[in-house]
């Protein structure tokens, strides 16, 4: 249970719903649960958090339009930025308030889903060891 409460924590929190895992990944590491295998489970989950915010942003772009939950001029504005900084902007899809809406943009402008999981999955990754690497250091 304490491996899937990670999943589903690690994977809320990449949506464009507000969340963090760090906590849990950091007490589920004091709680002596194999590092490695958490490490691979919050990446895989945040990974595909970030997976649906892409999906969104490549299928519901038309619907937010209408709602108004963005405007023809925030779009226009992120979409020029994400293709002149593209990939290398992916790397920071890990951050807490632009890493969403980086990977919800990615998607807009159709970037290739190959590409989005490899670079986003590796931001994820460098996340969760930087946050073991921090928890072996106050550790030991």
């Amino acid at each position: 249970m304490n491996y899937l409460g990670l999943f589903l924590a690690s994977f809320a929190s990449a949506t464009l719903l507000p969340g963090g895992s760090e906590a849990l990944f950091v007490y589920l590491l004091s709680e002596q649960l194999n590092p490695f295998v958490l490490l691979l489970i919050a990446t895989l989950g945040n990974t595909l958090g970030s997976f649906v915010n892409y999906v969104l942003g490549k299928y519901a772009t038309t619907f937010a339009l209408s709602k108004g939950y963005m405007s023809e001029k925030q779009l226009q504005k992120a979409s020029t930025l994400f293709e002149k900084y593209g990939a290398i902007s992916l790397l920071f899809s890990w951050l807490p308030i632009i890493g969403d809406p980086l990977t919800f943009v990615a998607g807009i402008v159709r970037y290739s889903w190959w590409k989005f999981l490899i670079i986003v999955g590796l931001a994820k990754l460098a996340r969760y060891s930087f946050v073991y690497l921090g928890f072996l250091a106050v550790t030991q």
